[in-house]
């Protein structure tokens, strides 16, 4: 192809160029590991290097970041196609293997290092196409405005990539030109000689350049000159007069609009006004917002008001800028103002010092004990009486002008462990009005409850006769409040004279076992008296019987029919039980 003709007439052109240098910038070679250095953005079809290979090699293959750049030819030619470009790959990593007829690898692959080396094809650029920045009147010259950064993406601490910032426009050129100066590298901007005022000239706009050895960009800058704080607020009115107000008023009510005015640049921190109260209001109860259009402060309810506390608080408001003022500026009389808040008597419920109380008294306590008081004042200074409510057992009373809670009935931890009443204060005289608390009285328990048989039928039996001693197991329980690790019981025969015939013992602390001594038993119902311990302090035990232990028989009878054997099970009549 045309192609190929062009190609291997550059080889030979390339090869005929080679006689002339010395051995070390040859350009054909033994295949081995090689690195070359080219300039990107270089025409394509360059050639790199000739591979030489011995037989059988007949062949060269290319692999690796070849990038659809880099091919080789059959005869070992190593070039580019393409222009190169550092910026999108620095180094090609690549691998030349030579291959034999049947196209199987003889030598290789070694290694081919392409570095790309860096031309200065790229323009500087800015993060913006515009930049806007501010300065306070009367600041200094020197004072920094901001940074600006520009960025090059040729290969960096080159002279390629160095930038150079500067100033080539200023609109309006008023005072003067060369109001502002921009550091050639850094790009740090600052005001240069003087300082400004913004009834001057209120903005700048700037034309900065950055460039490198080659190539220039413009950006654009705009500069707000910024009013200093060197107005104070100042109040329309110095006193708002009298102000009354219900002590029940909704918290978060507005009660007042208060206004200030400012003459600095509007909208900003010089001339924001803030409002604070200085005196009058120690317990925080009020509050101001400001309007952040209007600079008017809306007083607000913060904590509920209460005439009994205070019935006259006399408020003085001061008025602030979030900024600081210039030196030499103070804040006076002028940013102030006052006001006399008037809170009026609303007949309020009794207040409970607590909303729940609680105590804990033994189980076995006598009646008539105290176990509890309740406190509650009424905010008029009105009597308060006491009463109890959903006091359904009827276990406690309380006093209705102490307010003492006593027992008036004996308590029973295992009926209700934590006895809940509602305590009533109900002011005396007025409106009558009443409020509610409540009390937890907690039952810590005594050993008052005898050990019992866990189910009143424990369906126990034996079947009659005995073939060998027979075991019947059952269960104990106590009402009392046990330990973690549950009850412990003690089992005994509740009589002597069984002694020969049964015996029982503990299986765990729930459990025991009764067995017979022996088999000759009738044929009837046998009440075992059983002695249970608790372990409790004190002890207490009981005796139970177990009747439920029934003998009952079961009867086989076997008889022949036609010559067959049939099974047949009856059971005998029940047995009238046997007293014993």
């Amino acid at each position: 192809t045309m192609v190929q003709v062009s190609l291997h007439c550059l080889c030979f052109l390339t090869l005929y160029l080679a006689t002339g240098y010395s051995q070390e910038r040859k350009f054909s070679g033994p295949l081995e590991p090689m690195t070359f250095s080219i300039f990107e953005g270089q025409e394509a079809s360059q050639v790199i290097f000739q591979f030489k290979a011995s037989p059988p090699a007949v062949n060269f293959k290319l692999t690796g970041e070849t990038d659809g750049i880099f091919q080789i030819q059959p005869d070992g030619l190593l070039y580019h196609n393409k222009a190169l470009d550092r910026e999108t790959r620095a180094v090609h990593k690549l691998q030349v293997s030579a291959l034999d007829a049947q196209g199987t690898v003889v030598e290789g692959p070694v290694p081919i290092t392409i570095e790309v080396k860096d031309i200065n094809d790229n323009r500087p650029t800015f993060l913006q196409k515009k930049y806007e920045g501010s300065v306070r009147q009367n600041s200094r010259p020197g004072s920094n405005i901001g940074t600006f950064i520009a960025h090059d993406k040729d290969e960096e601490n080159t002279a390629n990539s160095v930038l150079v910032y500067r100033i080539v426009d200023q609109v309006p050129a008023l005072p003067k030109e060369g109001l502002f100066l921009v550091q050639t590298y850094s790009g740090v901007f600052q005001l240069a000689e003087q300082s400004l005022k913004k009834q001057d000239t209120p903005q700048y706009n700037l034309t900065v350049e950055v460039a490198d050895k080659d190539f220039k960009t413009l950006c654009h800058v705009q500069i707000h000159v910024i009013d200093i704080n060197d107005q104070i607020p100042i109040f329309e009115k110095s006193d708002y007069g009298n102000l009354t107000v219900a002590e029940d008023t909704v918290v978060g009510s507005t009660i007042l609009t208060i206004q200030a005015t400012d003459g600095d640049e509007p909208f900003t921190g010089s001339s924001k006004i803030l409002y604070r109260i200085t005196q009058g209001d120690s317990d925080g109860r009020l509050g101001v917002d400001t309007d952040p259009q209007t600079n008017a402060g809306y007083v607000i309810i913060k904590k509920p008001l209460d005439f009994e506390t205070a019935a006259i608080h006399n408020i003085v408001f001061q008025g602030e800028n979030p900024e600081p003022l210039v030196s030499g500026v103070n804040y006076n009389s002028s940013s102030c103002a006052t006001f006399k808040l008037i809170v009026t008597d609303v007949n309020e419920v009794p207040e409970f010092s607590q909303r729940v109380y609680q105590a804990k008294v033994s189980e076995d306590v006598a009646v008539g004990t105290k176990v509890g008081n309740v406190t509650a004042r009424d905010p008029e200074n009105l009597d308060i009486s006491y009463s109890l409510g959903d006091n359904r057992r009827g276990w406690l009373k309380i006093n209705p002008v102490t307010g003492e809670i006593s027992t008036v009935a004996p308590l029973d931890r295992e009926a209700e462990s934590v006895y809940r009443v509602q305590v009533v204060a109900t002011e005396v005289g007025g409106s009558s009005l009443s409020s509610t608390a409540y009390f937890h009285l907690t039952l810590l328990d005594v050993n008052d409850n005898p050990p019992r048989l866990a189910k009143d039928d424990p369906g126990l039996f034996l079947c009659h006769p005995l073939q060998a001693t027979g075991t019947v197991i059952f269960e104990a329980t106590d009402d009392d409040q046990q330990s973690f690790r549950g009850p412990r019981f003690d089992f005994s025969l509740g009589s002597d004279m069984l002694q020969n015939t049964w015996e029982v013992s503990s299986i765990n602390g729930t459990h025991a076992k009764l067995r017979t001594k022996h088999t000759d038993f009738e044929e009837r119902v046998y009440n075992i008296p059983i002695r249970i311990n608790d372990r409790g302090q004190p002890p207490l035990e009981g005796i139970v019987s177990l009747p439920g232990i029934i003998l009952a028989v079961v009867f086989i009878r076997i008889k022949k029919n036609e010559g067959k054997a049939n099974v047949e099970s009856a059971q005998a009549s029940e047995a009238q039980p046997l007293k014993n």
